[in-house]
């Protein structure tokens, strides 16, 4: 996909020769400004009842009179924050995804004011990039009778003047940068458990090392064995593919610089092992990879923007199987930490790999540590689909962590912490027991994690509700590969 940016005043967009036109109106108000041939063209609409200046209501026309554009859609925001601007826009390219047109000119009527915001355009840029990116996705490893590909391939944001088309660039580059990122997630989650298995993930880190300048580490299981991660070893016991634990590097930095370490959970499937899930949409579980899917994308994004600091991702991969050979219910396995543990339910695997995971990255004397897991259907009751659940006892990284979620709209929700929490994880046969009971299911989990990370800074982000969408949408969202690249 191809983004870029012209210069066109909205005072003469009548003239702009485009294949298609996106125009964003952005509240009640936001046509001032507008040439007289776009603003008659809009007037007449109103009139006749096809269009409406109201969030989420948009109007196509082929071949506008008085137009240079071959085709126009015009689609109201709420507002003009850049939220309600991507919804705008996503709403246009679903009408012309399924036409010919191959480049969208965006153009932004916003208001004197806000239009003229630097930081608010460069939102607005990485907004339609992100836009852009999701609506010409299509998956396609698997299922080589896919719809072909949208002919829509580049897109290009209008700018009134030099100095509006200098502020989009900024937005530009990241929204690309995001869009790579999450759709290198988005891909490697969409591919079923028997494509996207623990070494797949770890020839996808050895890929982006040779193409991106990074650092690539693979530990297979006799390395894995002689570490010391016996939680982690315990999950993958069951299964006929082997484990793999990645070590990913980024030095945007010197290397005397303490890095920021970013943990994935690699689970490429789950089936509950011993404690079996249920049959229904187990399928799905092909997701529960989705951290470290979204780990790597993070990797892929942060390579292309270069920031100045050091960057590592932690990515223990297995399957969780119910072999004979696997783990069960009330066995105790020692972690690498030296803490025993109980396993008194084999479902709640991603917290005994990442345990593991956690106290490896103590030996980069990380400035702090952020964890990512589909870990618990606890936090999908608590908050749905549209917040990922934050877990941390800095109120310095969560205020980070919650504001680089705004920043990418890939937003985030603080959860407690409270220590009585804990108790329920009190064993008579091990250190700690792997579950608690079912209230508060989200935060036990979490205060499982935290007992592994007294050496340093640590947030857990829970995304078992924002990394896939079921029924019809079925896929993989990218998330939050976005809020970890703001915040990296």
């Amino acid at each position: 996909m191809d983004f870029t940016q012209q210069t066109h005043t909205l005072a003469t967009l009548s003239r702009l020769k485009a294949d298609a036109l996106v125009l964003v109106l952005c509240g009640e108000a936001s046509a001032a400004g507008l040439d007289e041939a776009t603003a008659d063209l809009l007037a007449a609409a109103r009139h006749d009842g096809d269009f409406e200046p109201k969030a989420g209501r948009t109007w196509y026309v082929h071949r506008p009179a008085g137009l240079a554009a071959r085709r126009l859609v015009v689609s109201a925001a709420a507002d003009a924050s850049p939220k309600a601007f991507r919804a705008a826009v996503a709403s246009a390219l679903k009408l012309l995804r399924p036409l010919g047109a191959r480049t969208v000119h965006i153009a932004r009527a916003c208001g004197t004011a806000e239009a003229a915001d630097r930081v608010l355009l460069a939102a607005h840029a990485q907004a339609a990039v992100l836009a852009l990116a999701d609506a010409t996705y299509v998956y396609r490893h698997t299922k080589p009778s896919a719809p072909a590909a949208p002919t829509l391939e580049q897109g290009v944001l209008v700018c009134g003047d030099e100095a509006e088309a200098a502020g989009a660039l900024a937005g530009i580059r990241t929204g690309l940068a995001l869009a790579a990122g999450i759709e290198l997630a988005r891909e490697c989650a969409n591919r079923p458990g028997n494509h996207a298995t623990p070494r797949h993930l770890a020839e996808l880190a050895r890929k982006l090392a040779r193409q991106h300048g990074l650092k690539a580490e693979i530990l297979d299981r006799k390395a894995i064995e002689k570490a010391g991660m016996g939680s982690f070893l315990a999950v993958s016991q069951g299964s006929e593919e082997p484990p793999r634990f990645i070590v990913l590097r980024y030095q945007g930095a010197p290397a005397a610089e303490a890095p920021l370490v970013l943990v994935g959970k690699g689970i490429t499937f789950d089936t509950g092992g011993i404690s079996l899930k249920p049959g229904a949409e187990m399928d799905e579980m092909k997701f529960d990879m989705g951290g470290a899917a979204s780990v790597l994308g993070t990797l892929r994004a942060v390579a292309e923007l270069k920031p100045a600091i050091n960057v590592v991702a932690l990515i223990p991969s297995c399957e969780n199987m119910p072999d004979g050979r696997a783990v069960k219910p009330g066995d105790v396995v020692t972690s690498l930490s030296g803490q025993t543990i109980e396993i008194l339910n084999t479902d709640a695997e991603g917290r005994l790999i990442l345990c593991d995971a956690l106290t490896y990255a103590e030996r980069f004397k990380p400035r702090a540590v952020v964890d990512v897991a589909t870990l618990t259907g606890a936090c999908v009751v608590a908050l749905g689909a549209q917040h990922s659940g934050l877990f941390t006892a800095d109120d310095d990284l969560s205020a980070a962590l919650l504001a680089a979620g705004q920043q990418a709209q890939d937003t985030c929700w603080r959860m407690p912490l409270d220590d009585e929490y804990a108790e329920g994880l009190k064993s008579n046969f091990a250190d700690v027991a792997n579950i608690g009971g079912r209230m508060g299911g989200a935060i036990t989990a979490a205060m499982f994690l935290k007992r592994f990370t007294g050496a340093y800074r640590w947030a857990h982000l829970d995304i078992a509700g924002t990394a896939w969408k079921g029924g019809a949408d079925k896929g993989a969202t990218g998330r939050p590969v976005g809020l970890l690249t703001h915040f990296v």
